[in-house]
Order: structure tokens, then C-alpha cells, then sequence
């Protein structure tokens, strides 16, 4: 699902979004072109596509939230998809399906200070999966926290990879099953200064996000 973006005070009070729609191209998958028009960082987003065929009006709506992009910029692997839309930047963004004649409309928006504007619902269910992904990473920090400065080396792999396993039994949520496959990445390793390293150069990474989930979890009204 996409959102609309709460702009600068006076702006979101008037209802304007700061994020414009263009170029829409219908597919499997389709694209359409977002334009950020705010000052801010835009860090995530809903966008409605709405087709209407034989008297019946189909809506789904479309959310990304890319507010972690500001920690996994520039990372192998990382999306582009999934990062925050800088001032003035336009960027094509690819919807799964998008059928011929949709409409397509910003429904919601959450711009990097918090300020939020749009649908409810829409904007609900954002800032309760950031909070959910909060407290994951909470719990990820808190394991490195209590097993790096007492153990070392595999000795440390081994009681880490039982507490994310616990985690991830208990909860399920994308930071637990990522420090996993970390850990378990890292158990290739052999020698035990090169996996304190990785293992210290990961738990900074998990603290960057998890500061980051701290600040963007709160609504701003």
C-alpha cells in the first residue's frame, strides 16, 4: 500500500499532498511517476488505483514506507523501491498490477518529521507496523547487548543464534529473521577477531535502525 504525506503545517492544513502523480502507465506490473513537492523528505507513502467496469468501482491501495532507507542507503541488496522520496525528486514507482483506464491517487503521506496526512486507515496501519518493527529491533540491540561484551567468537555466534531463533518463534518480525540469517551467515567464519568484527559492525547497524524506528514511529499531528 502508498501513502499521502502530511506536508509543512499550513500546507497539510490546507489538505494539499506533497506528492504529485504522473506518467501512469497501465501493466503487469504498471508504474506511475511520484514527485515530491515538499521541503521534506517523504518516507512513505499510499496510493489508491481505482477502475470502474460494468457499473462496480474496484479500489486497492498501495503502501511502501521507506523510512529505514536512511540506515540502508546504498547497501548491497537494497531496494530502491523502498527509499524515502527526497525534495524535489521524482521517481517511477512500479505498482503489481495496474489495469488499463485506473486512476491512480496519493491516499496517504508521511513526511520525515512524522507530520501525516490522508486516509486514516491507511495511516493507522503504518505507524502500527513501525512501532511493531520498533520494538523488534529493540529486542535485537538488547540481545547484542548482553552477549557481545561477555562472550567472543563462536561462543557468542552459538548464544546469539539461540536468542534470535527464540525471537523469531516468538514473533516473527523481519529484524529478528534478519539478525538470524546474519548470525548464521557468520558461522562460515573461523576465526574469532573477524567474527567479533562482523558481529560488532552489525549490532551498530541494527542500533542505526533501531534509533531510526525510535523517531518515526510517532505520529506527529
Amino acid at each position: 500500500m502508498f501513502l499521502r504525506i502530511g506536508i509543512v503545517s499550513a500546507a497539510a492544513l490546507a489538505g494539499q499532498m506533497p506528492l504529485s502523480v504522473g506518467d501512469v502507465v497501465a501493466g503487469t506490473p504498471g508504474h506511475v511517476r511520484l514527485t515530491n513537492t515538499s521541503r521534506q523528505p517523504v518516507t512513505a507513502w499510499s496510493l489508491a488505483t481505482t477502475q470502474s467496469s460494468g457499473g462496480r468501482t474496484h479500489r486497492e491501495v498501495h503502501t511502501i514506507d521507506g523510512y529505514l532507507s536512511e540506515a540502508t542507503h546504498g547497501l548491497p541488496g537494497a531496494s530502491e523501491r523502498l527509499e524515502r522520496l527526497m525534495p524535489g525528486e521524482s521517481r517511477q514507482v512500479p505498482i503489481d498490477s495496474l489495469p488499463p483506464g485506473a486512476a491512480v491517487d496519493v491516499v496517504a503521506a508521511v513526511l520525515d518529521d512524522g507530520t501525516a496526512i490522508g486516509d486514516d486507515e491507511a495511516l493507522s496501519g503504518i505507524f502500527a507496523r513501525r512501532a511493531k518493527e520498533r520494538d523488534a529491533l529493540a529486542a535485537v540491540v538488547a540481545a547484542f547487548k548482553d552477549v557481545l561484551p561477555a562472550r567472543h567468537g563462536t561462543d557468542a555466534l552459538a548464544e546469539l543464534r539461540q536468542r534470535f531463533a527464540a525471537l523469531v518463534q516468538r514473533e516473527d518480525a523481519m529484524p529478528c529473521r534478519a539478525a538470524l540469517d546474519a548470525v548464521q551467515t557468520y558461522q562460515q567464519k573461523t576465526n574469532a577477531d573477524e567474527i567479533d568484527r562482523s558481529l560488532q559492525t552489525y549490532a551498530a547497524f541494527v542500533g542505526r535502525e533501531y534509533e531510526l524506528a525510535k523517531k518515526h514511529a510517532a505520529r506527529r499531528n
